[in-house]
């Protein structure tokens, strides 16, 4: 599809960008670097900025985090790694997506990292962190945050 009117109701209708073929990768590549940066310039929706649970608090713009009424430091690691899963509530996160977020692609086998920094986190964070009510793992899969 290479009409103009084509293009206008693709970009009307949702799409963020259009390219026609024949295309280059250097211009693809280029144009999801683009996107990407697109993406981490957009602060989190105001209904995503403060997540409150009956046992700690996130909030996602202070980059605070609170339990029991006392500050909890978290390192940058554990921070971008609660950060995406408090960001897609209920919603399953595999390990490889997480390695590749927090640590790069080419950490995308080294699962033990997760553990580690997810054992972390719940010792930060939940009541009773041998039995998590909010950072739960899927055996084999990855990690959700349920609310």
């Amino acid at each position: 599809r290479r009409a103009s009117d084509e293009k206008v109701a693709a970009l009307d209708a949702g799409a963020d960008d259009y390219i026609t073929k024949p295309f280059s990768m250097d211009e693809l590549l280029a144009r999801l670097r683009a996107a990407v940066r697109r993406r981490d310039d957009t602060p989190p929706a105001p209904e995503t900025t403060l997540v409150t649970t009956d046992g700690f608090t996130i909030d996602l713009l202070a980059k605070k985090a609170t339990r029991a009424g006392h500050d909890v430091r978290l390192t940058p690691t554990e921070w971008h790694l609660l950060e995406i899963l408090v960001t897609n509530p209920g919603r399953l996160i595999t390990q490889k997506h997480l390695l590749a977020e927090v640590w790069g692609a080419s950490h995308s086998n080294k699962t033990n990292y997760l553990r580690v920094y997810m054992a972390q986190l719940r010792r930060k964070l939940e009541t009773d962190p041998a039995h998590p009510r909010y950072l739960i793992t899927e055996p084999g899969m990855g990690y959700r945050f349920e609310s």
